[in-house]
């Protein structure tokens, strides 16, 4: 079976409705013949559950999708087994990740979609297809069983990522950020994934979706970056 992902840095560009200039790829993606989305909203942190379902329900309905949360009565198990689609939500990565693992949900997640099954994430949903969520942007508000996520890529995503620097800000940018932790995980591809853009993953093939290029960073070798007709497959062979 094929797997499929598409990974999302950022829901809403802005000035935008929300999830706008991801719909169309989004159809693309599912095409017609899937109809069942089973949404994890655990991301959500200062929304509900059930208010974050009906947003992303509001975008899905109009694209052809049913759309049902695994916080549903039937429970996440049952939910997920019976999806055509998995779709996971932004918001924070740590809260996110604590809940797949206290709702037991890990490797039926991973089973679905190495058997086919496609996989949409935008922001925190991106980050934990990643083999960990230690290239997240986000405070860790809550400390899950361990930082070893889904696993679905071999290599890390920093989404919303940006060159900026604020001024006057003595801060760290978001390369240095990157390049700590390539300094601890030297083993590891880092894909700076900016706002406005996507990966189309297909088994081995990957492909950048979006008006700006992606940058990818790794131990003691120069930056580079990439445009959409760039190939990328060599970053699905990171650990290999």
């Amino acid at each position: 079976m094929t797997k499929r992902l598409l990974l999302i840095s950022n829901s809403t560009n802005a000035g935008e409705p929300y999830l706008s200039y991801t719909r169309p790829h989004i159809k693309e993606f599912l095409g017609n013949d899937l109809r069942r989305v089973a949404f994890i909203p655990y991301a959500g942190v200062t929304l509900s559950y059930v208010e974050y379902t009906n947003k992303v329900n509001e975008v899905f309905s109009e694209l052809g999708y049913s759309v049902k949360s695994t916080e549903d009565v039937q429970g996440p198990e049952a939910v997920l087994e019976a999806a055509d689609a998995i779709v996971v939500g932004g918001g924070n990565t740590f809260h996110l990740l604590h809940q797949l693992y206290e709702k037991g949900i890990m490797d039926i997640i991973r089973k679905k979609v190495e058997n086919g099954t496609p996989f949409i994430g935008w922001s925190a949903g991106s980050n934990v297809a990643s083999p960990t969520i230690k290239t997240t942007n986000d405070m860790p508000v809550i400390y899950p069983p361990s930082f070893d996520a889904l696993n679905l890529i071999p290599f890390q995503i920093n989404p919303h990522y940006t060159d900026g620097k604020i001024p006057n800000h003595n801060g760290e940018s978001r390369e240095d950020r990157i390049r700590e932790f390539l300094e601890i995980n030297g083993d590891k591809i880092v894909v700076g994934l900016k706002e406005g853009t996507m990966l189309k993953v297909e088994n081995q093939n990957v492909k950048l979706i979006g008006n700006k290029t992606l940058k990818v960073f790794r131990k003691d070798l120069p930056t580079l970056e990439y445009d959409t007709n760039s190939s990328l497959d060599f970053i699905m062979k990171n650990g290999d």
